[in-house]
């Protein structure tokens, strides 16, 4: 009966530790503490099973513990990557909105320009219109100083001729004053006469000469004054063609006004622009006035090669038209 009683405790021990263990377990308990009352072993034997089974369950206690341990870990890792996905999502949105709101700001600018464009083309078109009018202003009064430089050129002609006809007919009168001078004087004294009438030809031819020269002369000075004042005429009226044709191509705006540029320009023989440069005046001005010297490509020319051969190197100054 002892000995039974003896196995039967042990027994009773071990029975109750696993299912203490176990409850500890499902509780989430920890083994750290003994416990305070624990029944006496009545032999070796006994507590050496309660000690075998007691290291077993902690060493599983423990183990639960780790694993218990790693699944917070991974629990707080898991937190903290949401955590982050959720910051950078809220960044994400707000470089959007900022994104959108950078977009809704670059429209309006586009619209304002897009406006600014469409009344500086209007302003073109009406400027164009006048320079237009310009043009055909100066051409009527280019063709009115033509017609006046015809007129005149036929006046100075018929003068011309009407003076020729005086100093032939004053020749032909003089020849015969002359001729009745000689016979006479021939009557009274031949051989006098004969000396005196060469002396008179040779007079009178030196005369003539003279006459003829001074005459030629001064039609070619008159001539060479006509043609130089027609020259001119017509490098002053390229000239104001060169500049409204620069005008023409001229992008302004206000903060080029009350100023100007001065640019130098070296043209070919069809008006081709081979080099432009600008001199001097602002800066602003002078981009503008560059830009429209290449976009016009070509400037007006004449085919005289007196009128070109001023106006293959010229300066010009471009100072802004406002209407």
């Amino acid at each position: 009966m002892a000995d039974q009683s003896n196995i039967k405790i042990p027994l009773a021990i071990s029975g109750g530790i696993h299912i203490g263990a176990i409850i500890i377990l499902a509780i989430g308990l920890s083994f750290d503490d003994k416990p305070k009352n624990m029944p006496s072993a009545p032999s070796a034997p006994a507590i050496q099973a309660v000690m075998v089974d007691q290291q077993k369950i902690s060493q599983h206690v423990e183990k639960l513990k780790q694993q218990k341990q790693e699944a917070e870990n991974k629990e707080k890792a898991r937190q903290a990557e949401l955590e982050r996905k959720a910051l950078e999502a809220r960044k994400n949105r707000e470089l959007e909105q900022q994104r959108i709101k950078n977009l809704e700001i670059e429209r309006k600018q586009k619209e304002i320009e897009t406006q600014k464009a469409n009344d500086a083309a209007k302003a073109a078109q009406i400027k164009v219109q006048q320079e237009k009018e310009r043009a055909q202003k100066a051409e009527a009064v280019r063709k009115q100083k033509e017609q006046e430089q015809k007129a005149s050129e036929e006046a100075a002609q018929k003068a011309a001729e009407k003076r020729k006809q005086e100093e032939a007919a004053a020749k032909k009168a003089e020849e015969e004053r002359k001729r009745k001078a000689e016979e006479d004087e021939r009557k009274r004294k031949a051989e006098a006469e004969r000396q005196r009438k060469a002396k008179a030809e040779a007079d009178a031819k030196a005369r003539q000469e003279q006459e003829m020269a001074d005459a030629l002369a001064d039609e070619q000075a008159a001539l060479s004054q006509t043609r130089n004042k027609q020259v001119m005429s017509e490098v002053d009226r390229f000239r104001a063609m060169i500049s409204a044709t620069i005008q023409r191509n001229l992008v302004v705006d206000e903060s080029m006004r009350g100023k100007s540029c001065r640019v130098f320009i070296r043209l070919a023989q069809d008006g081709f622009v081979t080099s432009s440069q600008t001199l001097d005046g602002d800066q602003v001005v002078c981009r503008a006035a560059k830009a429209a010297i290449n976009k016009a490509g070509r400037l007006p020319v004449s085919t005289e090669a007196g009128v070109y051969d001023k106006l293959k190197e010229i300066n010009l100054t471009v100072s802004p038209e406002f209407n």
